[in-house]
């Protein structure tokens, strides 16, 4: 039998913010999509600790998936210690200079 590893996740500060700023745009721009926008975004949570290294490795050790639905970017690294850190809920018309700037 194979063991599989148990990952544990976590989110910056700075994934934080960027997820209540989106969830709030979304949902003033229509009542519901800021809670579609938070749920597409724990989806992807849920498949990166499932299987954190099914997305390749972007810049150094920062890994990135597309979320479906809307135009943002889920940047994230995995440390030696089996901890998935999601460092940013990155939106796609930004300068993407700033999509590995270090999170806090």
């Amino acid at each position: 039998m194979e063991n599989k590893i148990i990952y544990s996740i976590s989110l910056s500060i700075r994934a934080q913010k960027d997820l209540q700023k989106s969830f709030n745009w979304y949902e003033d721009q229509k009542v519901g999509l800021g809670s579609r926008f938070t749920k597409e975004a724990a989806d992807l949570f849920r498949t990166i600790k499932q299987n954190p290294k099914l997305f390749s490795i972007k810049d150094k050790f920062y890994r990135e998936v597309g979320m479906s639905s809307f135009p943002f970017l889920v940047i994230y690294r995995i440390n030696r210690k089996h901890a998935i850190r999601i460092v940013s809920v990155f939106h796609t018309s930004q300068n993407p200079k700033k999509k590995y700037r270090q999170a806090q």
